[in-house]
């Protein structure tokens, strides 16, 4: 049975579903509703919920509770996932597994609090320092915030590695019918989980190598894990593709967007179609390149002054012509505004 929820709510309904019983957070616009579901829910469920000092503090207690083997998530928007860069670093490179949502809003600096997609670059190059990588989710809807929710958790214990779930205010906020999924048993603790227990294994979590050799090794063993996790969870999404000749990419919100003017466009004769990436880190790269194989013209779409666009022209390699549309500061685009652009790309011929 499906029930109405905001999409903040989902994730946290989701995450209690995954087995998740710790979450640590600190309130900010537009994700607070996250925590303040979870402070009701957790309970229930003999979870627990603490609601930190700051994000610095909350980001420390989700790499205290991943390294006991515990499921757990945290939530912030913008500014407070800067904050929350450092410990991220540490959790990576300690290999613990963890969820972290980020409900984006718009940016620099303090920004606003409206909707935005400007967390790109942070999300997928790592904000942190070091060489490590997020495995990045990136919902379109109510339904995927919940569905998301709980591949993160799963993806996170299969490679020992924290997820980020990137999502934007209007997705936050939003109601949708949503079908919850089937509860998940409360996993066991890890065998290289540090729980202070006696008659166990020692085990010792670390990221400090003073020996140049041995991080050296550790980032290599890192970046092994990276490359299967790029072989193995790319994922994407295709709308009326298969003869596109003008192809739209875009991610959450922005991609609903773009399918309205590509079907307005369609009905207008001209063949557009639209490529959704769903895991923005690993970049579906291979993906993108076979599907726009056929067209003459790429066009991205982003709540932002171009981020993802990057990675869409590295895919494309010069191929096919890219082109960028964006609103930003907390602007939604317009998909009349989208629908003039595929007409101008498209030229008289119709995309033909």
């Amino acid at each position: 049975m499906k029930k109405l929820m905001k999409g903040n709510e989902a994730i946290g309904e989701a995450a209690v579903l995954a087995g998740c019983r710790y979450f640590f957070g600190y309130p900010i616009t537009p994700q607070t509703e996250i925590p303040e579901y979870l402070a009701r829910r957790l309970p229930e469920v003999g979870g627990v919920f603490l609601q930190a000092e700051s994000e610095v503090a909350a980001i420390n207690m989700v790499y205290g509770a991943a390294g006991a083997g515990a499921r757990v998530l945290t939530s912030s928007s913008g500014p407070g996932i800067s904050l929350k860069q450092e410990g991220i670093s540490y959790i990576a490179a300690a290999e613990l597994p963890c969820v972290i949502v980020n409900i984006m809003r718009g940016g620099p600096g303090l920004g606003g609090i409206q909707p935005s997609q400007s967390d790109y670059f942070q999300a997928t190059r790592g904000g942190g320092h070091g060489d490590y990588r997020l495995i990045v989710l990136a919902p379109w809807s109510v339904q995927e915030m919940a569905d998301l929710t709980v591949l993160a958790f799963d993806l996170a214990d299969q490679y020992r590695n924290p997820v980020l779930i990137l999502g934007d205010g209007s997705l936050g906020q939003m109601m949708e019918p949503v079908e919850l999924p089937q509860s998940q048993a409360v996993h066991s603790l890890k065998d290289w989980a540090t729980t202070g227990c006696r008659k166990r294994t020692r085990n010792v979590i670390n990221t400090l190598y003073l020996d140049p050799q041995e991080l050296e090794k550790h980032n290599q063993h890192l970046q092994e894990k990276y490359c299967l996790i790029a072989q193995s969870e790319t994922r994407a999404e295709q709308f009326l593709m298969e003869d596109a000749r003008i192809v739209v990419v875009a991610f959450g919100l922005s991609a609903r967007i773009a399918r309205s003017a590509i079907q307005a466009a369609r009905a207008d004769g001209i063949k557009a179609g639209l490529f959704r990436p769903v895991t923005l880190w690993p970049f579906p790269y291979h993906q993108l390149h076979t599907a726009s194989a056929g067209a003459r013209a790429v066009l991205t779409v982003e709540m932002s002054a171009g981020q993802m666009v990057e990675d869409v022209r590295l895919a494309l390699e010069g191929r096919v012509p890219a082109y960028f549309y964006g609103r930003s500061g907390g602007m939604i685009p317009d998909f009349r505004a989208v629908l003039a652009e595929i007409h101008r790309i498209g030229g008289d011929d119709n995309g033909n």
